[in-house]
């Protein structure tokens, strides 16, 4: 029986973990004195973290920099190799990973590999280190990260709800705009007919054209 639950709970977390996994696994070069930046959307209140590794290369210095759309700075390495970084969104906002390194002019070197995993939500969570913190069993593990996916679906379905509420009403303003200036413009269209006809009239009278 513990068997088949534990078949049932990995299933579920399979199922999850394909809706709302975010993981984003990257390898590209790094020619000298070039800069390569890789950004991201995040929600409010999600954890992102990631781990790089360089190529060796001498000569090279690399700096690392992780800042979101209004310039902070949420990670930065002056002579980046190897490590992590981890940081916690506080809005809606675009992250943004940079890469950029430099050469000692007169100095001539290969390109850098540069070699980066990003995690987001639920998938950056360390499920072992809170297994050990609260002494939770393997069972209890799989039920906790469970439960974060579901959190993580709820919250991505209520986002998207927001967001279609938020373009259904700006859809209906916008039509209600246009209308009303179709109204207007028919209004004004009618105007400058009548005034036409009714000054034809009088021109024509005054030349004795018509009676």
């Amino acid at each position: 029986m513990k068997t088949n639950v534990s078949y049932v709970l990995a299933s579920l977390t399979a199922v999850f973990s394909c809706a709302v996994m975010q993981v984003r696994c990257l390898s590209f070069m790094l020619s000298p004195n070039v800069k390569k930046c890789l950004q991201e959307e995040i929600h409010k209140d999600v954890l992102v973290t990631g781990d790089y590794k360089l190529s060796g290369a001498p000569g090279h210095k690399t700096l690392l920099l992780v800042s979101d759309s209004k310039g902070h700075i949420l990670y930065t390495k002056d002579d980046a190799s190897e490590g992590k970084f981890a940081f916690t969104s506080d809005d809606y906002d675009t992250f943004e990973i940079c890469f950029s390194t430099k050469l000692p002019a007169g100095m001539r070197g290969a390109d850098r590999e540069v070699y980066l995993n990003v995690k987001r939500g639920v998938e950056a969570k360390s499920y072992e280190d809170i297994a050990k913190s609260e002494a939770l069993k393997p069972m209890e593990v799989e039920l906790r990260r469970l439960e974060d996916l579901s959190e993580a679906i709820v919250n991505d379905f209520a986002y998207m709800k927001a967001r279609e509420e938020e373009m259904r009403d700006t859809n209906e303003s916008t039509n209600s705009r246009v209308l009303y200036f179709s109204i207007f413009s028919m209004v004004c269209l009618l105007s400058l007919a009548t005034w036409q006809v009714f000054y034809l009239r009088r021109y024509f009278k005054s030349k004795k054209l018509i009676e």
